[in-house]
């Protein structure tokens, strides 16, 4: 394990919000708790339990959006989230969040991205590169400036990429919104388009038209595909041609055999 420890890694699937530290949920649960916002002993136990179903595993995201409602704790779990992937020799890294709104307190979609922008700023730990305007994020980034980072002969770095994320209880007007806003922040690091969400809601034709706009102006796309058996979609998903999927867990023979003609990768955990 040390050996593995030590190795440089690379991530591709990293939810921001599904990376937390259980100690930062406890502690925001707490404090919601005590302003009677939630009661914290009812949901100590959906942080703390280690083996979910796909139902739970939506239930913690449930919560979790609950919990990470203002722009100080969306910058505080970004800075978290990066430094902890850091220690574990992450060289490159690509998170992936869906944009919030929340008009309550007035935070929008922009306002969420600025927020975790800042997280990377803040992070001190490590290098953070995450693209500037100097950069152009879609080209590949140097390798030997990776390799450089973790052998010592120049100081640690993680490059770190933003995936912007539709969720599947979206609108097909709030998808739009997200990819605008992905095209917008090109020059701060974001590089793509997720879909994702409880894979039991929404239609996959709702976010086509975002999906296929995004492609059309040179953001790579992600699908998150087969987490449940939805033949039909999962047939539709792959002839969109995406630059990868994740998990493909229902996939069935004629599926993988579509999916290796493609040449699309596949992210499987």
């Amino acid at each position: 394990m040390e050996w593995f420890a030590s190795m440089p890694k690379v991530e591709l699937h990293a939810h921001l919000n599904g990376s937390i530290r259980d100690s930062t949920l406890l502690e925001l649960a707490r404090v919601l708790g005590e302003k009677g916002v939630i009661v914290f002993t009812d949901v100590e136990h959906v942080i703390m339990k280690s083996d979910r179903s796909l139902h739970e595993v939506f239930k913690l995201f449930d919560l979790i959006h609950v919990l990470t409602t203002d722009h100080a704790t969306v910058t505080r779990i970004t800075q978290e989230v990066v430094e902890d992937f850091a220690s574990e020799n992450i060289v490159y890294l690509e998170l992936r969040t869906t944009p919030k709104r929340n008009e309550s307190i007035g935070m929008s979609k922009r306002s969420y991205m600025d927020a975790v922008v800042e997280g990377l700023r803040a992070v001190s730990a490590v290098d953070v590169d995450f693209a500037s305007r100097s950069t152009d994020v879609r080209r590949p980034v140097n390798t030997k400036n990776m390799n450089d980072a973790c052998n010592g002969t120049r100081g640690k770095k993680i490059y770190v990429r933003l995936l912007l994320s539709i969720d599947r209880r979206e609108t097909t007007e709030a998808a739009m919104e997200t990819v605008k806003l992905a095209l917008e922040m090109r020059d701060l690091g974001v590089v793509g388009i997720d879909l994702s969400g409880n894979p039991t809601k929404g239609e996959w034709t709702t976010f086509l038209p975002a999906l296929k706009f995004a492609r059309e102006q040179g953001l790579q796309i992600t699908l998150h595909c087969g987490e449940i058996p939805n033949k039909e979609e999962i047939q539709s998903m792959l002839d969109f041609l995406p630059q990868r999927i994740g998990h493909a867990c229902c996939f069935e023979e004629e599926e993988w055999r579509k999916l290796k003609s493609s040449k699309i990768p596949v992210r499987i955990s």
